[in-house]
């Protein structure tokens, strides 16, 4: 009897250990996937201090940029317009697996052609770059309306292990970028000689600083082929999300009939008992929620995503360089870093309550609120010549990242438990967010010129 328990006993462990194996490896893919969702258009943003001094756009390419990258979103337009009229007709998976390849392809050539340019109207142009870029950009705007529904084939708790993965495709070119030495600037000594004329010795000799920027270590072709290597990681991962017989037992059990997934709809609809005790509230999902919270869910999510994407990205260097070049990398490393540690906290504490998430949202916006500031501010915001400006403008950003970014990843976890059509619907809604604040910001930063930056080695402020 007893040699039967500790058989039993050995069993169990040995199949719980098991189990736990899978789990892991399910999770590891699922955090590659998720890193291959917005790595290409991150890495070209961090790798433009390196990029700008070499090409004939010089610093207006971050505003042709965001331009390409918001024309891009026909793509998920194209998805989302085919899931609502024509539902079912567009193969998720052959979606995934087009674009993961053109953006591998994509980064791999623009290791070859970035700095090309071609003659347009008499002015040369980068237009490989462009056009590159354009397809990098419809490749990661697609993902937000193709990712996140596929992820509904797994697990809830995997979601929050994808949404990680999409906070380290931020934080990786950030650090490799920190190794490459991108935009590090030292101030050095020169001299200039003024009323110096040819019938007089007499000139006056002024010393001034001159910024330079530190030769990179590693040159901007090497960077792109790596960008390349970490989408083809993606796509490996996403083979084996897809054909790996560990990670279908992680499939939700008695959510799949005759091989096709089912909706949140028509899982209420064979559990009549269910929706006896749970009224539908309305008819989005499985109707846990009622049309004015899932308004005021999108809202809040469109807000979340233009302030985190476009609106404080797009002046971070206004409101971090006056207090110093390093205090730039450190509010653009840790802000990174903050982004996979609020998955992190949602993975342990996913509190879905709409009080919090609203609550949240007003800390994080308000701390967005004084970043700004800060930027309109420059060169000379707040305590530029003190060292604890440099401090508070760093944990600034740590602080709205990481409240924003738990705001985003509860929404994910909300919307995953109301089907796969709330999922696409999230993807839209964050691409749109996104082009919103992006129409609002590219006037006032580029048009307009409403902030200004300053000298680097030579402003002094009152």
């Amino acid at each position: 009897m007893d040699g039967k328990n500790d058989d039993s006993f050995r069993f169990e462990f040995s199949n719980s250990k098991h189990t736990s194996n899978m789990s892991l490896l399910t999770h590891l893919l699922a955090c590659l996937f998720g890193m291959g969702s917005w790595v290409s258009i991150n890495g070209l943003w961090v790798e433009l201090p390196l990029m700008v001094p070499q090409i004939p756009e010089g610093w207006y390419l971050p505003s042709y940029l965001s331009v390409l990258i918001q024309m891009a979103n026909i793509g998920p337009l194209f998805v989302t317009l085919m899931h609502r009229f024509r539902p079912g007709a567009l193969n998720e998976a052959t979606v995934i697996y087009v674009i993961i390849s053109l953006g591998t392809v994509a980064s791999f050539l623009l290791g070859f052609f970035w700095k090309e340019t071609v003659v347009v109207v008499g002015v040369p142009r980068s237009v490989a770059l462009f056009v590159l870029t354009f397809f990098l950009a419809a490749v990661d705007c697609t993902s937000s309306v193709t990712f996140l529904p596929f992820m509904m084939r797994l697990k809830t708790q995997y979601l929050t292990t994808y949404y990680i993965g999409e906070g380290v495709s931020g934080l990786l070119p950030a650090l490799v970028a920190l190794i490459q030495g991108v935009g590090v600037v030292h101030c050095m000594n020169s001299t200039q000689s003024l009323n110096h004329t040819l019938n007089s010795s007499d000139s006056s000799v002024t010393f001034d600083l001159q910024a330079q920027y530190q030769p990179a270590n590693f040159s901007a072709e090497v960077f792109f082929f790596f960008l390349s290597a970490m989408m083809l990681v993606c796509l490996v991962a996403f083979l084996l999300l897809n054909y790996h017989p560990s990670v279908a037992r992680e499939h939700p059990s008695g959510q799949y009939t005759n091989g096709n997934r089912m909706s949140a709809e028509q899982k209420s609809m064979m559990d009549p008992y269910q929706s006896a005790i749970q009224k539908r509230r309305s008819s989005f999902g499985t109707g846990s929620y009622s049309w004015t919270q899932v308004f005021y869910i999108f809202v809040i999510l469109a807000w979340a995503n233009a302030l985190t994407n476009v609106v404080l990205p797009s002046v971070q260097s206004y409101s971090c360089l006056p207090y110093g070049n390093k205090a730039y990398h450190l509010s653009a490393t840790m802000a990174a870093v903050a982004n996979p540690l609020a998955c992190f906290i949602a993975m342990f504490f996913p509190i879905r309550s709409l009080l919090l998430m609203g609550v949240l949202t007003v800390i994080g916006s308000g701390v967005g609120a004084y970043i700004m500031g800060m930027a309109v501010l420059s060169p000379c915001p707040l305590l530029a010549d003190e060292t604890s400006g440099g401090v508070i403008i760093v944990l600034a950003w740590i602080l709205f990242v990481l409240t924003l970014s738990y705001v985003k990843v509860i929404i994910g976890v909300i919307l995953r438990d109301e089907g796969h059509s709330a999922l696409v619907w999230c993807g839209a809604v964050v691409q749109l967010g996104s082009l919103l604040g992006a129409v609002t910001t590219f006037p006032v930063v580029s048009v307009y010129n409403y902030f200004s930056s300053g000298d680097p080695c030579n402003t002094k402020c009152p």
